[in-house]
């Protein structure tokens, strides 16, 4: 979906094509609205406070809606604590959390060490990494059935402070990454007002969603304006009309 049709579809449930029924209203509401509807759109997807009560992955609808929205990036420049690693590098554009992937290496596993003294990256051994409560890092590390357990495969991690804790014991961790999910775009049409900068957009930004899922953005957006001028008819048909065609 486009600009232009995302402008006509606002005017005509609002304003019946521009007739001033209401209100006249601006690019720049629109573009606020609707990137207001998109974020509250994806948190009820994800946490699954649709009508479906479906959250992320619960259904083939739900991986095809959000797919677009899931990615991966490395996690660089980990600090040692003795017994966990924390990495700094939180991803700006962070919605949800997905999972921590991570390798292990320790002194026990032939050629690892050698390889990092050449400079080879070390692969070492796939770790699950479930993510834990941080009031719980004591407890869990001293349980022997779910500490860190190089033999096992399995660590677990924290977040915290916009930093991550991959806990450790006997052994050291590689090649860590995060998959999660990000912030949608936000939408830009060209030449409105920026209502955060006060600037222009030069060019448009169009949304990234496949067009049924935009229509049903749309649909929250428009509602989320006709609550603003107090427009209670449309306001109730357009936010039953988003959760209906779910």
């Amino acid at each position: 979906m486009n600009n232009t049709q995302l402008q006509i579809k606002f005017k005509q449930r609002l304003n019946k094509l521009a007739s001033d029924d209401y209100d006249n209203i601006e690019c720049w509401q629109m573009t606020e609205a609707f990137n207001k509807a998109q974020l509250m759109w994806c948190r009820r997807q994800l946490h699954g406070t649709n009508m479906l009560q479906e959250g992320d992955e619960k259904s083939k609808k739900r991986i095809d809606d959000l797919q677009i929205l899931l990615i991966n990036t490395p996690l660089t420049g980990g600090t040692d604590h003795g017994d966990f690693v924390s990495y700094v590098n939180f991803p700006d554009n962070y919605l949800e959390y997905k999972k921590v992937n991570a390798h292990a290496i320790t002194e026990c596993c032939p050629g690892q060490e050698e390889n990092l003294r050449e400079g080879i990256p070390a692969t070492g051994r796939s770790m699950t990494v479930y993510l834990a409560e941080e009031a719980n890092v004591n407890l869990i590390m001293r349980d022997t059935l779910k500490r860190p357990d190089f033999e096992w495969g399995e660590t677990f991690c924290t977040m915290r402070s916009n930093t991550i804790r991959i806990y450790k014991r006997d052994f050291d961790i590689v090649q860590p990454s995060l998959d999660y999910y990000r912030t949608p775009r936000n939408i830009e049409i060209d030449g409105c007002t920026d209502p955060i900068t006060e600037g222009t957009f030069n060019g448009d930004v169009e949304c990234e969603f496949k067009d049924d899922v935009a229509e049903l953005i749309l649909d929250e957006a428009v509602a989320i304006i006709a609550g603003d001028i107090n427009d209670i008819n449309t306001y109730m048909r357009e936010g039953q009309q988003v959760e209906k065609n779910n």
